[in-house]
Parts: C-alpha cells; sequence; structure tokens
C-alpha cells in the first residue's frame, strides 16, 4: 500500500509535454461499463489519487454520454493547477443504445471540443485526444483540425488512441503529438508491432489503458456469468467469456507466483510489468488504471515502486501469446486490425 506522506514519481509525458504522475487514473467506470458506482467513494478516489501524486486524469465525451466529464468538473475546479486533464473524442452515441460512429471530420472535431469544454467548465483541454480513427478520413484533415485548437487556446497537447506506427508517424509530422493511448498489458501486446517503435523514435509518451486487461489480470475472474453483474459490459468480452476465460484465468499462475515473491498482489505485478516497458522500450510509459475506492487507488500507485528481475520478466514474457479471445467483439476499430 502507498506508504503516508509518500508520492509517485513524476515524468514528461511526451516533448515538452506537462509533467505528471508515472501512473495516471483512467475514470472511464466512475460513468458506466462496469456496473454500479458509488459517487462518494469515486470522489474519494479522486482525492487519494491526487494525494499519492496521480496528476493526469483521463476521461472522454463518450463515457456516460458525457456525464463522466460532468461528474470530474468540481474536482477539476478545486485543482485545475495541481492536475492534467485528458479527454478524448471521436466516438459518437445518440439515443439508440445501438448505435456506435466514430467521427474524425474537422467539424465533429470542433464541436465535440466545445461540448467537452463546456462540461468539464474548462477554458482549456491539456491533453485532446482522437479517441479512435476513421480511416475514411485524412489525418491530416482531422489532426490538422485538431491542431488549430492548439492554436486557438482551447488545447494545450494532442493525442492519439489506438493507431498505428505509420499513422502515428504521419499525424506527428501535422502537429506533435505528445501521448498515445492504446490497450498494453500482460494480456494485450499488439501495440508494440509498429506504435511502440514509432513512439520511442518520436518522443511520444505510452499512455495504456486497461493495462489490469478490464481487471482480469487482478485474479478475480474466472467466470463472467458468475463474477459480473448484470451490467458489466465484460460480461460480453471475449477474454471473460466461455472456455475462454478458463484458460485466461490459468496464465495467471507465474503472476501469482512473482506477487507471493514480492509481497504484492497480482494486480501490482501486472501494474509493474507495464510500468517497466518504459526501460525495455525506451520511452515514457504512464499507465491509467481505472478504479472506483481508494483502497485500489492505493493499490496501484505502490506498484510504480516495484521492481521486476529480468527473470520474473522472462516469466511473463509468454502470456499475452497464448490468451484466448480477442480484446473486443469488434475488433475493427483497432490499430491491431488495422496492421492485419
Amino acid at each position: 500500500m502507498t506508504e503516508h506522506g509518500t508520492t509517485i514519481a513524476q515524468v514528461e509525458l511526451g516533448k515538452g509535454g506537462p509533467r505528471v504522475g508515472v501512473q495516471g487514473l483512467g475514470c472511464m467506470g466512475i460513468s458506466e461499463f462496469y456496473g454500479d458506482t458509488d459517487e462518494t467513494a469515486a470522489r474519494a478516489t479522486l482525492d487519494a489519487a491526487l494525494a499519492a501524486g496521480v496528476t493526469l486524469f483521463d476521461t472522454a465525451d463518450v463515457y456516460g454520454r458525457g456525464r463522466n466529464e460532468e461528474f470530474l468538473a468540481p474536482f477539476v475546479a478545486a485543482h485545475r493547477d495541481e492536475i492534467t486533464l485528458a479527454t478524448k473524442f471521436a466516438i459518437e452515441r445518440t439515443d439508440d443504445p445501438q448505435y456506435r460512429a466514430v467521427r474524425n471530420d474537422p467539424a465533429y472535431v470542433r464541436r465535440a471540443v466545445e461540448g467537452s469544454l463546456r462540461r468539464l467548465g474548462v477554458d482549456v483541454i491539456d491533453l485532446y485526444y482522437m479517441h479512435r480513427r476513421d480511416p475514411a478520413v485524412p489525418l491530416a484533415d482531422s489532426v490538422g483540425a485538431m491542431a488549430e485548437l492548439v492554436r486557438e487556446g482551447k488545447v494545450r497537447h494532442l493525442g492519439l488512441s489506438e493507431v498505428t506506427g505509420p499513422e502515428l508517424r504521419e499525424a506527428h509530422a501535422v502537429h506533435p503529438i505528445a501521448a498515445l493511448q492504446s490497450e498494453w498489458s500482460l494480456f494485450s501486446r499488439d501495440v508494440e508491432r509498429s506504435a511502440v517503435g514509432a513512439a520511442a523514435e518520436l518522443g511520444v509518451a505510452l499512455v495504456p489503458y486497461s493495462p489490469l486487461g478490464r481487471g482480469f489480470l487482478t485474479g478475480s475472474f474466472a467466470n463472467a456469468d458468475k463474477d459480473l453483474s448484470e451490467g458489466d459490459f465484460r460480461r460480453y468480452q471475449p477474454r471473460f467469456t466461455g472456455d475462454n476465460a478458463q484458460v485466461n484465468a490459468a496464465l495467471l499462475a507465474p503472476v501469482r507466483e512473482i506477487a507471493e515473491a514480492h509481497g504484492a498482489s497480482p494486480a501490482q505485478i501486472a501494474l509493474a510489468w507495464v510500468q517497466q516497458r518504459a526501460r525495455v522500450h525506451g520511452l515514457t510509459v504512464v499507465p491509467i488504471p481505472g478504479t472506483r475506492k481508494p483502497a485500489r487507488l492505493a493499490e496501484n500507485a505502490a506498484a510504480t515502486r516495484i521492481a521486476l528481475t529480468d527473470a520474473e520478466l522472462a516469466l511473463l514474457e509468454p502470456i499475452a501469446g497464448r490468451v484466448a479471445g480477442d480484446r473486443y467483439p469488434d475488433m475493427s476499430s483497432t490499430s491491431a486490425a488495422r496492421e492485419e
């Protein structure tokens, strides 16, 4: 657990980017996707994060269809000069629960940023991500529109999510990209195909989302039907369902073994592995595990002080190649699909 008065280290988020805690907080689950939320505990978690040295707070306009940004607004107002505020655009939702569309056209970019600024109650967003890429829209158009927001003072730094290495290079040539947010964990290493190398070359920070495999790497889930509430979206994720869940649960044996040796939890070992990608690949890495509980926040933050040995890293190396099931039921909007 985090010791009283001890905070996590800080790093620069991309060349010329803001200095942030080496671990951030993903806020998606506060509003939806992971079942019901206790708002009092969630607000206490935000305070606990800041006390632990977590300064990068990550949201998106799609989370709760804007409710997540609205939830964060009072916390942002109280601590505006202490935090780095990141939000995202590109996934459009309507009243139809089945509707999803990816929008990168310049008119949508401008409409989206105005909505986020209003809901968050701020004049400027520190880090503005394109949440998903629409290959039908030229990157020069979408990133060019984002760059206009920087020039207008509505956004400080730009980020991308789920793009390939070549796409990152193309975007960076239009305007410097501070951070790339993609799924990266012991279970998901698609990002290493091309994006990690490109980010290291360009000085772009990696911000891994779902570094705990949506919670699977905590060792808490073996059967989605029994272990997850009715409103939890993981009940429909391939890695949590059917035989896949049993196969993947068995893969956690070396994680548990290493955790026991360190007097740590499996979640802390999984997070320590992600943190050490910085040393392995020569780039800045700031994972954003999500939680709604102060105790879990403290546990996650403490993982930044765990150093895995080369022998332990070798034990963990084969896991991703043995995982059963894709990351999503539909992988068409991820970088992995565009690299195949």
